[in-house]
């Protein structure tokens, strides 16, 4: 099971991570999360200050990405739930 943690903890776990003359792992063990995870976060925050590999989503541009992804499934489905009704209706404007 994997823990969550405040926007908060990560930032300053980041700022610690850069600031330290520490490794990454190290540094995650004095904090107790994963290395892994920490990695992730540095990342993320290397790309969110604009110093990312190029095409790297920000934070702000990923949660817009599920936000416009949830969107169009949801659009989808009314769609697909509209179109059902469709046939029905072209049949009783025919009288059949």
């Amino acid at each position: 099971m994997s823990k969550r943690y405040t926007a908060e903890f990560k930032r300053d776990a980041v700022a610690l991570a850069l600031a330290s003359d520490k490794t990454i792992t190290e540094v995650a063990r004095d904090l107790g999360v994963s290395p892994e995870g920490l990695r992730g976060w540095v990342k993320q925050a290397k790309i969110d200050r604009g110093d990312g590999p190029a095409g790297a989503l920000a934070t702000a541009e990923r949660e817009e990405l599920v936000r416009l992804r949830r969107k169009v499934r949801e659009q989808e489905a009314t769609i697909e739930v509209l179109g059902k009704g469709v046939p029905r209706t072209r049949e009783a404007a025919m009288g059949s």
